[in-house]
């Protein structure tokens, strides 16, 4: 393919990623909205049962599509919150989970 062509195409892949972050930003959001708030939840000492599978389920689909989207950091974060939800039990702190909850919750909403 000719530079031009190449330049095209990338434009025309960047303007295709553009509107599909568009329409899944809302969905994207409320992903991030159920993980603040079983953050709120377990450092009230009160996460429940279905507050933990929401928050799995929630930080598993943001680390399978935050990486479309070039943020790989975000991916990084919502895996390391999928395996904290994933367990029963875990030593990380209520503190650390908001924090990174807080950060992938920026670089969502900062995305350009």
């Amino acid at each position: 393919m000719e530079p031009a062509a190449n330049q095209a195409a990338s434009a025309d892949l960047g303007a295709a990623l553009d509107r599909l972050w568009a329409r899944f930003l809302p969905e994207l959001r409320e992903r991030v909205a159920v993980l603040e708030s079983a953050a709120h939840s377990l450092a009230a000492g009160a996460l429940t049962a279905d507050e933990q599978e929401a928050a799995h389920s929630a930080a598993h689909k943001l680390a399978g599509v935050l990486g479309t989207f070039n943020l790989p950091r975000g991916t990084e974060l919502a895996r390391e919150l999928e395996l904290f939800y994933a367990a029963a039990t875990n030593p990380s702190p209520a503190a650390r989970l908001a924090q990174q909850t807080r950060e992938l919750r920026a670089l969502i909403d900062n995305r350009k």
